[in-house]
């Protein structure tokens, strides 16, 4: 995992399509997901939405605290948890609000950290369910709209 992890930062799922418009660098950090360089949510939002596509926020925060030795390590094992929890299959984007591990931060002697992140999706269109995901009966309705 890349040292870079702090608020702001950006996780993308591989694979996620995104418009041809937007280029931005990446690398790997934890399986199935890149680390965006040099944009943090604001900026990523910025070029997407200038692309017509939508950055979604989605409501709650998801978090992770980790104990450990060394501070990247246990910093890698809570963001690898938070992709890891139920509702990561729900979005594909990541978005690290609150990373606390100071030097300070021990419990019985061991160090901990813990970090707190938003779940993102993007998307072109800017309702957050295709109509593929509504029921028969709504999906009906919306094509008569």
């Amino acid at each position: 995992m890349p040292d870079t992890i702090k608020p702001g930062t950006i996780l993308i799922k591989e694979g996620t399509l995104l418009p041809e418009a937007v280029r931005f660098e990446t690398e790997p950090c934890e399986p199935g997901w890149r680390l965006v360089k040099d944009l943090d949510g604001c900026g990523l939002d910025r070029k997407i939405r200038d692309a017509g596509w939508t950055f979604f926020c989605l409501a709650g925060q998801l978090g992770a605290t980790v104990f450990g030795i060394d501070e990247q390590k246990t910093l890698s094992r809570a963001v690898g948890q938070i992709l890891a929890n139920l509702e990561s299959a729900e979005f594909n984007s990541l978005e690290i609000m609150r990373v606390t591990s100071e030097a300070s931060k021990r419990f019985l002697g061991v160090r901990y950290v813990t970090v707190s992140a938003q779940s993102r999706h993007i998307q072109e269109s800017a309702f957050l369910f295709g109509a593929k995901d509504l029921p028969v009966r709504d999906r009906a309705r919306s094509a008569a709209a």
